[in-house]
């Protein structure tokens, strides 16, 4: 307990799957939580259950892929909370996207323009526009901690997803930028890359573990993660545990880059 004691956590995408998880673990931990998100039935239910448990916390609906609604969503965690000590940016798609329009998860060339900067819209442009508000309120409190959820598949060649594959990528090196340019402001940026994790966004595909030969393939362990399991590494980065961690990646795949 209180591993994050007394720091403002804002988490993106926390109304359901990892968000969800961040919200409840940080603030089991001591944080004062924030959710932002899309979905308003979503948040609700989760500061519900953050409420209910004796924590606290806010929410935000906004499209973090829109400048606009990031900022008020930024100006609501100031007028809520008056500061910013960890960001987690995990919003963003996946598989399940390609399910609810087809081709955003594709190879190039069959991959149109318009759902190629839709997926990099939400998942790339969305950890910069967050970024690029938290960064300065960190500055002038005198330090803070960004955690940005990215993929394994940001580091290994797949044969689909290819938009996906590249906004996670470009989340990694991202930062790695941030993590290099802040750090002596005492603000750190890390990367989380998850493999497979049971959430709606891989729920398209999450029956290939049914397969056993397949499930083994796909991770040594031989099962998708669990949010609880993403929540942890990004809870480790959001506290004082990792202080001398910045610019690092943290594969939590079951094995699956370790081949």
């Amino acid at each position: 307990m209180g591993r994050v004691a007394n720091k403002v956590a804002v988490i993106t995408g926390g109304g359901s799957g990892v968000g969800r998880e961040c919200m409840r673990l940080f603030a089991k931990e001591g944080a004062k939580v924030f959710a932002i998100g899309r979905t308003q039935a979503k948040l609700d239910a989760v500061v519900r259950e953050v409420t209910a448990a004796g924590g606290v916390a806010a929410a935000a609906i906004a499209d973090l892929s829109k400048p606009a609604e990031v900022e008020r969503a930024f100006a609501a965690i100031m007028d809520t909370f008056g500061r910013v000590d960890v960001l987690v940016n995990n919003a963003g798609v996946g598989y399940a996207l390609g399910v609810s329009e087809p081709g955003t998860m594709n190879e190039t060339t069959t991959t149109s323009p318009d759902q190629w900067r839709k997926v990099l819209e939400i998942n790339l442009d969305s950890t910069f526009l967050t970024c690029r508000l938290a960064i300065p309120v960190m500055r002038k409190q005198g330090g803070g901690s960004i955690v940005n959820v990215a993929s394994i598949y940001g580091m290994r060649g797949v044969p689909d997803a290819h938009a996906y594959t590249a906004s996670k990528g470009a989340i990694i090196n991202y930062t790695r930028s941030l993590a290099v340019t802040y750090a002596k402001e005492n603000i750190r940026v890390n990367t989380v890359s998850p493999g497979f994790v049971d959430t709606e966004m891989v729920a398209a595909v999450i029956n290939w573990f049914d397969d056993p030969t397949l499930a083994e393939r796909i991770s040594p362990m031989c099962r998708p993660g669990k949010p609880g399991e993403i929540a942890n590494a990004c809870l480790f980065f959001a506290s004082d545990e990792s202080s001398y961690c910045t610019g690092s990646m943290l594969a939590v795949d079951g094995g699956s880059t370790a081949r």
